[in-house]
């Protein structure tokens, strides 16, 4: 039986919007998807750099999260074959959840004064599970999205993942002061019962087309099928476009961990404005980035956020020139989070669209894969960049490296245009 959620048209009701069951089940899921991160990332660094672990090392430590960009290699496995409880999408987000729980847990048995080659291999783990939650939590959310539905789902979506960063951003660096990493990550892994327990609360999306019915057609099909609608050429800009439209952002994000403690401030200094004045910003950017979406659309939402990015390395750049001052790191903080809701509920919204429901857990994957790519891999020298500029020059660099995704955009997302390039149908059917 499914369950038939209204249409969201432009007199339907915020509050019955946001309001639905699935909305909810998405900020708990999202929530769940963003717990990971920060465990192989910012926390991650925080703990290497309180070790005396040097730059260039941490730089590298941003190769750990490789699975993210290659997650697209297992995901026809998740829309081809069905797990035995909670159906095609909810029975792979209990299986992988499971696996992260005891993989973060593993985490506190290390000490990355005496095995960086061990805490690496068990962050390659907590990435490998992290981005298999996130190949059926990015198609469960396609899944179960109408097309005006996409801007509030994204919203949600990021509201529940950025307070799964603030929990890891903040409580972790203020705890970590007082018992040190080891017990955090402990701690921290308890946190996966949320996304557990969401799985049984969240409606399971109705696919009336048969899905691939052998593993050959889950890898072949979803790629035939994106060039088909897109066009060769069209489709191979598009996946070159998503590679670079936040490579600017996640370079100076990258750093910014031991930007902030060179400068001077403290582990619980950064947690307190980081987390608890960035979560304020970041739930009224992502919810601002789900109402700009419904009302000018993907296409100049897409024009509009990435000269937010811009602005936020700027403001980076201004405190490595003023040096340490806590106000300039609230201003910093707050316009980074707001940057960060508005410019991911657009990208979210975006690589939504693009996305046949049949294959969506293959089509998003190859999609965020590429996304991710500038968040591991083609960031990777950061630290030795930094090193070599200093921290001015590197902010500086960071924001030059905005202008190749500009130029796209005028083919990718037409100013004038109703629909990016691409777009494929929605209709957010639901089991009950």
């Amino acid at each position: 039986m499914t369950n038939p959620e209204p249409q969201p048209a432009k007199s339907y009701s915020i509050f019955q919007l946001f309001g639905q069951r699935k909305m909810a089940a998405l900020a708990l899921l999202g929530f769940a998807s963003g717990l990971p991160l920060f465990l192989t990332e910012r926390t991650l660094q925080a703990w290497m750099t309180k070790s005396n672990v040097d730059l260039t090392t941490i730089g590298l430590f941003a190769l750990v999260t490789l699975p993210y960009t290659l997650k697209f290699l297992w995901a026809p496995f998740m829309d081809r074959y069905v797990p035995p409880i909670l159906g095609r999408r909810r029975g792979w987000l209990l299986i992988t959840q499971i696996l992260l729980l005891i993989s973060i847990f593993a985490m506190s048995l290390h000490d990355p004064t005496r095995g960086l080659q061990l805490l690496a291999f068990n962050a390659v783990l907590i990435a490998f599970f992290s981005a298999s939650q996130d190949i059926v939590g990015d198609a469960y959310r396609t899944d179960v999205l109408r097309e005006r539905e996409m801007g509030a789902g994204a919203a949600m979506w990021v509201v529940g993942y950025r307070v799964a960063l603030i929990v890891t951003g903040s409580f972790a660096f203020i705890m970590a002061d007082r018992i040190g990493w080891p017990a955090v990550y402990m701690a921290l892994s308890a946190l996966m019962l949320v996304g557990i327990a969401a799985d049984f609360f969240a409606p399971e999306p109705v696919l009336r087309d048969a899905p691939p019915q052998s593993l050959t057609d889950a890898v072949v099909l979803p790629f035939k099928e994106f060039f088909q609608r897109s066009g060769f050429g069209t489709g191979l800009f598009i996946l070159v476009f998503i590679v670079l439209y936040r490579y600017a952002d996640w370079l100076a994000q990258t750093m910014a961990t031991p930007f902030f403690l060179q400068t001077g401030f403290s582990q619980t200094e950064v947690g307190v404005v980081v987390g608890g004045i960035g979560l304020a910003a970041t739930i009224v950017g992502v919810l601002i980035g789900g109402v700009v979406i419904a009302k000018i659309g993907l296409n100049k939402s897409l024009w509009v956020v990435l000269g937010v990015q811009a602005i936020t390395n700027l403001m980076y750049y201004m405190l490595a020139l003023q040096g340490k001052s806590t106000a300039m790191l609230t201003s910093a903080i707050v316009i980074e989070n707001l940057a960060y809701g508005l410019v991911t509920a657009s990208l979210l919204g975006y690589l939504m669209s693009v996305c046949n429901k049949r294959f969506s857990a293959t089509q998003f994957a190859l999609l965020s894969s590429l996304a991710a790519a500038s968040r591991s891999i083609i960031v990777a020298p950061a630290g030795k960049w930094a090193e070599m500029m200093g921290w001015p020059t590197f902010f500086l660099f960071t924001i030059a490296m905005a202008l190749p995704a500009l130029v796209m955009l005028p083919w990718i997302a037409p100013w004038s245009g109703e629909a990016p390039r691409g777009a494929a149908e929605h209709s957010g059917e639901t089991t009950d």
